[in-house]
């Protein structure tokens, strides 16, 4: 056992380490720093924790800590870049699910001997710590099952699903009181459950409202929700740091999910709220042939079309990730900056299933940081671009954002590729992006478009350069 003070030191020094990690994390020129911030703060919270706190059952500790590591580090080796999201959302479920078991073993714990206003105060802090936990468990739950397609990307909107959500609040509230005053004289675990269940219930309804479209919000509001969830169970467990680094990790994905939201043009509360967006992947809603032909191109006519531009722009989408083509638009990227042709890469906040998705992408493929450029810094240079190459995106570069107001991504703001001089589309076929709206992109007359796995298609403009 290492003494107090040097517990509390080991935890300032992790709590500064987490705040450089949030830093870091915040540009992709300095993320891999951050990331190992992050597990440099980590390992001395464990250790002071390990060495420090804990006072009896080490061999239970230690096998539990081997266990979660190797899986940790088994999914880290093994998982895709386009498994990402779901498996963000799988451990903020994990996350959920730590802070309701650390609930109910601490309200049952025998060794607590609280009375009064401490033991009413333990008491809120546990009812809260489980009502976030429960949310997040099962919301994050759901949210993995959209991601992955096991579940249908088309909002569940029930009728009244407002007084709906609302009458599951005010219940939660009631059951609170009456947990408090049952915990006074030795009960409160049938309010504790009956709350767990309506937490669940809640987390569902909620994440099912949500649409396609909003799921990048939604992934960080599940993020935020980790973080209040491990924040309360460190108010469960009097540490100090849990209570800390859960607020750094709530307030960062509260902000996080206001700029997804604001990227989006939509009010964090509308999207809670749900009914937004549709099933992605299936056919359009409106056929083709209601707004015309489409100009297709092939590998060799696209790569002639580059090699004679002065300005490309290229808008990555979760298609370039479904396809592991990063890599080859990078080569082709770098083959063109070789020929002095300026070529940049717009990243729309919400592009992919997370937020920072293409960016992860790109980072890995080690495209130059000086190239990539937020929607805002390069949507007003597209009528001086040459020729545009969308990649496997759609909704982030859908017209119908703009012209038409029934549209269920109105407003949204999207990168204006159409307003260059050629707009080259990489598509499978003419399915719908996650939205499930029809894009009026593909039919314009300055756009052609180019069929196929966009690996093994972006592999022959490769060999044509």
């Amino acid at each position: 056992m290492i003494n107090a003070g040097i517990v509390t030191v080991s935890y300032i020094s992790a709590t500064i380490l987490f705040i450089l990690a949030l830093g870091g994390l915040s540009n992709p020129e300095t993320a891999r720093r951050g990331n190992w911030y992050g597990v440099a703060g980590m390992t001395i919270a464990l250790l002071a924790t390990f060495f420090g706190v804990v006072t009896q059952n080490y061999t239970t500790l230690l096998i539990a800590l081997l266990v979660g590591g190797s899986i940790g580090l088994l999914l880290a080796k093994r998982v895709q870049m386009t498994q990402m999201p779901e498996l963000v959302a799988m451990l903020h479920s994990l996350v959920g699910l730590a802070a309701v078991l650390v609930g109910f073993a601490s309200f049952m714990d025998p060794l607590t001997h609280l009375t009064g206003v401490e033991l009413t105060i333990h008491d809120i802090e546990t009812y809260v710590g489980i009502l976030i936990g429960a949310v997040t468990l099962s919301g994050s739950v759901i949210a993995f099952g959209k991601l992955s397609g096991r579940i249908g990307g088309s909002p569940l909107t029930l009728p009244g699903r407002h007084l709906f959500n609302l009458g599951l609040l005010l219940a939660a509230i009631w059951f609170g009181r009456e947990f408090v005053i049952q915990s006074a004289a030795g009960g409160g675990m049938t309010p504790l459950l009956i709350m767990t269940g309506i937490a669940l219930l809640f987390g569902i309804h909620m994440v099912m409202a949500i649409g396609g479209a909003d799921m990048p919000v939604v992934v960080s509001m599940l993020n935020s929700y980790s973080g209040w969830a491990a924040s309360a169970t460190g108010f469960m467990l009097s540490n100090d740091l849990l209570i800390v680094t859960g607020a750094l990790v709530g307030s960062s994905g509260a902000i996080l999910s206001y700029i997804m939201c604001r990227a989006m043009n939509r009010k964090f509360l509308s999207v809670i709220a749900g009914g937004f967006g549709t099933s992605g992947g299936k056919a359009a809603a409106s056929s083709s042939a209601d707004q015309g032909e489409v100009a297709p191109i092939d590998a060799q006519e696209t790569a002639a079309l580059l090699a004679a531009a002065k300005e490309v722009m290229i808008i990555p989408g979760y298609g370039m990730a479904v396809a592991q083509a990063q890599h080859v638009v990078n080569e082709i990227a770098a083959t063109l900056r070789a020929r002095n042709i300026n070529v940049r890469f717009g990243i729309h906040p919400v592009a992919g299933r997370m937020p920072g998705h293409m960016n992860v992408l790109l980072a890995e493929a080690r495209v130059p940081y000086d190239i990539v450029f937020e929607m805002d810094e390069i949507n007003d240079d597209f009528p001086d671009v040459d020729v545009s190459v969308v990649i496997g995106a759609n909704d982030i570069v859908n017209p119908s954002a703009q012209d038409e107001p029934d549209s269920p991504i109105a407003g949204m703001p999207v990168l204006e590729v159409w307003k260059g001089h050629t707009t080259i589309v990489l598509k499978r076929s003419m399915a719908t992006g996650y939205a499930g709206v029809q894009n009026p992109l593909f039919f314009k007359e300055n756009t052609r478009m180019l069929f196929g796995d966009a690996k093994e298609t972006l592999d022959e403009v490769f060999k044509a350069l």
